[in-house]
């Protein structure tokens, strides 16, 4: 029972030493803004996504990660919550279809 207190604790510290910030709305959705844009992190009990723009900054992100706890890299997402993630390379874009 003490194991989600303890990740939670552990990836909070790693959140406030690499300057990602909890939105008002979702306490579970965190963001750090870049000059080129955002890096979003989406948790999920002990699952995450990773979004943005920058793919050098999200593999740096997944490294840090890596490093401050162990983690499998399940590539990209498919689909979270129910929903499917359907993903444009050429236009850069992904769409969410519930």
């Amino acid at each position: 029972m003490q194991a989600p207190p303890q990740w939670y604790k552990k990836f909070n510290s790693f959140r406030v030493n690499h300057s990602f910030h909890k939105t008002h709305l979702d306490h579970c959705v965190l963001v750090k803004n870049y000059l080129e844009g955002k890096l979003i992190i989406l948790l999920y009990i002990d699952s995450m996504l990773i979004v943005g723009f920058n793919t050098k900054k999200i593999v740096n992100l997944k490294d840090a990660l890596s490093k401050s706890t162990a983690m499998n890299n399940l590539g990209q997402e498919n689909q979270i919550l129910g929903m499917s993630i359907s993903h444009d390379r050429k236009s850069k874009k992904a769409l969410i279809i519930t």
